[in-house]
């Protein structure tokens, strides 16, 4: 969906990583590191990015970092557009319309911190959910959304792993 939009790849994949989660940050080497791209292709895009004012730079001691402009206008909407690219709005729906009593919907692993690796780990808080039905839907919104899916079921979620809560039935 983005791919045709964005033509950078570099520009998408930093989009994602400051887009799923206004808690993300990097700066220019890590960034570099974690892409797997050299450090003028992701200061080209950063430099953008930030020159649009869709991203903030911050110097923390001796090294520049970068998070998403929670103030900017279209920060709210580059969210839910970087969440329905990723498939993560379509997990949400389909587990809550079939599901039935689930308390949270919680993304961890490499989506958690930005990272678009094509796999998906999401914990389904709730009681007596449906182990066999969940099975079957990790095909479907692997067909749906392009990508691997594990659901991982609990009746709580503890955890000082990164998170990120896609959906709380106690927020309304």
């Amino acid at each position: 969906m983005l791919g045709e939009l964005i033509t950078s790849k570099t520009r998408l994949r930093l989009l994602i990583k400051f887009f799923i989660s206004q808690a993300n940050k990097g700066h220019l080497n890590g960034l570099a590191i974690e892409m797997g791209e050299s450090t003028n292709a992701i200061r080209r895009e950063l430099n953008h990015l930030q020159g649009a004012g869709y991203l903030n730079k911050i110097k923390v001691n001796n090294k520049v970092e970068y998070k998403a402009n929670i103030k900017h206008p279209l920060y709210d909407v580059l969210r839910k557009v970087v969440l329905k690219h990723l498939g993560l709005e379509d997990i949400v729906d389909t587990v809550l319309d079939r599901m039935g009593e689930v308390n949270q919907i919680i993304l961890v692993g490499d989506y958690a911190k930005g990272i678009d690796s094509g796999f998906i780990e999401i914990f389904l808080i709730g009681q007596d959910l449906n182990m066999n039905y969940i099975a079957q839907l990790e095909d479907k919104i692997e067909k749906l959304i392009g990508r691997k899916v594990g659901f991982y079921l609990a009746s709580k979620f503890i955890s000082n792993r990164d998170h990120i809560v896609l959906f709380n039935s106690k927020v309304k």
